[in-house]
């Protein structure tokens, strides 16, 4: 069974190299001039946005037809205005739709490349090269040129980790450009970075660190309040120790290197036209999808090129602190997720944005989702791992129904229940360990013991 639901808003290192090197060097007067540069051009972050979104204005016959085009509105389908009018309860707009369900494809051609056999000289790694990733998984026409591989390495030990893998970087995802073709489709160029979800068990690991710590990305505004999921920030800012790829450095250096570059580049080779960065992620691949997102914003980068996540499935990543400082900078963040899916009920399953009551006082150290949610509604009883699967959440924004489905949802016992549930109906010694690591990190989380 399954449906829209109606939508609603979450309440309100050093780096080497490059135009990244320059952003990070101590010297905060470059980074603060920019940013003062940009509040006299454009007033404000608020303002500016106001001003991108303001109607295309394209003739008495033709503005009709731009709404139902993606070059005709893409700034909104990239949530200049938080997606208003696009998410109505119990419809969201068919542009919209296919353009959330095409990065949802983007990102499961992550899981389908990624190698997971321990005798192939790939292990950890993707299969293909990157000329022919796309193709090899099925997308030979998703009209995206990839420039570059993302690795991360978790600063984490498990102890049933063989000594090999141990603090060894793990292909997480790309960075792609649109091509010539797809960006006449889109309305401008498209920078687009895509992460996988949870696989190896040091990811298991870093996504039960769930104490909060001081993001400080910006050396010259740590901002100490800003907190976000310590095992979240150690996959994006930890280096890989055995340097088996060349020495990339952290998730992050190779992210802020990649990206910058592309927008330089497209400033230079093709002044005039419109770039965005869209960044897609699955579960934990959502939560690093918004730790670049607000890096991008705190570095100011988000001024030229709009920044846009689309999450699936993902978890809380930050506390309020984190929230308002995404919301000022102007991070644009669509949450596509199932009402019946646990992880996007964690961390803070119990004290989170809706905290309300006596424990209220409590409410700004909680965690706290970011952006705005295009709620789901599906659950198939006898399988119940599904509501978590990226294929099923791409599938129903492709093809499912918009009626509202109350009959589902009355029979869900909540985020404990379902855990307990799945967790009682399989034989330890029959699912495989990354289930085991999901549903049982879950429960422990779901319970607060960390």
């Amino acid at each position: 069974m399954a449906c829209l639901a109606a939508t609603t808003k979450a309440p309100a290192e050093a780096a080497g190299g490059g135009a990244m090197a320059a952003m990070h060097r101590p010297q905060c007067g470059r980074v603060q001039q920019q940013r003062v540069r940009c509040r006299a051009a454009g007033g404000s972050v608020a303002a500016a946005t106001a001003t991108a979104c303001a109607p295309v204005e394209a003739g008495p016959r033709r503005g009709a037809s731009a709404r139902r085009t993606v070059a005709g509105m893409w700034r909104q389908v990239q949530g200049c205005d938080d997606w208003e009018g696009l998410l109505e309860p119990g419809s969201v707009h068919p542009v919209l739709r296919a353009e959330v369900a095409r990065y949802g494809d983007l990102v499961d051609a992550c899981y389908k490349a990624f190698d997971l056999d321990p005798a192939s000289r790939r292990y950890l790694n993707c299969k293909y090269g990157r000329e022919r990733m796309l193709e090899e998984v099925g997308m030979a026409g998703a009209g995206y040129e990839i420039t570059r591989y993302v690795y991360a390495a978790p600063d984490v030990t498990v102890p049933t980790m063989e000594p090999s893998t141990s603090g060894r970087g793990r292909w997480i995802g790309y960075v792609a450009v649109s091509t010539d073709e797809m960006t006449r489709r889109l309305g401008r160029r498209d920078v687009l970075v895509s992460f996988r979800g949870t696989v190896t068990p040091a990811e298991w690991m870093a996504n039960l660190m769930s104490s909060l710590e001081p993001a400080r990305l910006d050396p010259c505004d740590p901002r100490p309040d800003v907190k976000v999921e310590s095992g979240f920030l150690s996959l994006y800012t930890s280096a890989d120790k055995t340097c088996r790829f060349g020495g990339a450095g952290s998730c992050r250096e190779q992210l802020l290197r990649e990206v910058s570059r592309l927008i330089d580049s497209c400033a230079k080779d093709r002044p005039g036209e419109d770039v965005s960065v869209t960044l897609a992620g699955h579960s934990m691949g959502s939560a690093l999808a918004l730790l670049f997102a607000y890096d991008l914003a705190e570095l100011g980068l988000n001024r030229g090129a709009p920044v846009t996540v689309f999450s699936f499935g993902g978890p809380r990543v930050g506390n309020a602190a984190f929230k308002a400082r995404c919301d000022e900078l102007g991070v644009k963040a669509l949450r596509v997720a199932n009402v019946h899916d646990p992880i996007t009920k964690l961390p803070g399953i119990f004290l989170n944005e809706a905290t309300t009551g006596v424990l209220r006082p409590w409410r700004a150290s909680c965690y706290t989702h970011v952006g705005v949610e295009l709620p789901l509604d599906f659950i198939k009883v006898g399988d119940l791992a599904s509501v978590h699967d990226l294929g099923t959440y791409v599938a129903l924004l492709k093809n499912g129904s918009d009626k509202q489905a109350a009959a589902a949802r009355s029979r869900d016992g909540g985020v404990l229940a379902k855990v307990v549930e799945f967790v009682g109906r399989q034989r330890a010694g029959a699912v495989q360990w990354q289930d085991a690591a999901l549903h049982m990190g879950g429960l422990v989380q779901t319970l607060g013991l960390i």
